[in-house]
């Protein structure tokens, strides 16, 4: 079993910036793909970044593209999303997730995610 914990939400205006931190609690972390997703209330979990197992590989959704970026820390286990330019629509309970089977899969349907973390964008 893999705890995810997510850190670095809160409040911001818009046009800010917020750099989000996943913590895993497995020795095996660089193993695993990762990928963030949000949920705004009464809409449904979307899909926002996902990076490899290595880094080497990252994908970004189209929604946040040129906004966000996606980047792991093998030694402090740690993914990180970093969101600039934030934009009120970016409000939403940010949650990240891991897989050991690859980017694919983390993307889709990861076997671990966190209980998130909340970012409020005010206009």
């Amino acid at each position: 079993q893999v705890q995810l914990v997510e850190s670095g939400g809160g409040l911001v205006q818009a046009g800010g910036s917020l750099r989000l931190s996943c913590v895993a609690s497995t020795p095996s972390f660089s193993l695993y793909a990762m990928a963030w997703f949000r949920q705004a209330p009464g809409n449904e979990r979307e899909y926002v970044a996902s990076i490899s197992s290595s880094g080497s590989i990252t994908d970004i959704a189209d929604s946040v593209k040129g906004r966000f970026s996606i980047s792991r820390d093998s030694a402090k286990k740690t993914a990180y999303l970093q969101m600039d330019s934030l934009k009120t629509e970016d409000t939403a309970v940010y949650y990240c997730a891991a897989d050991p089977r690859g980017n694919y899969y983390v993307r889709i349907s990861p076997v671990y995610t966190g209980q998130g973390t909340q970012v409020t964008v005010s206009s």
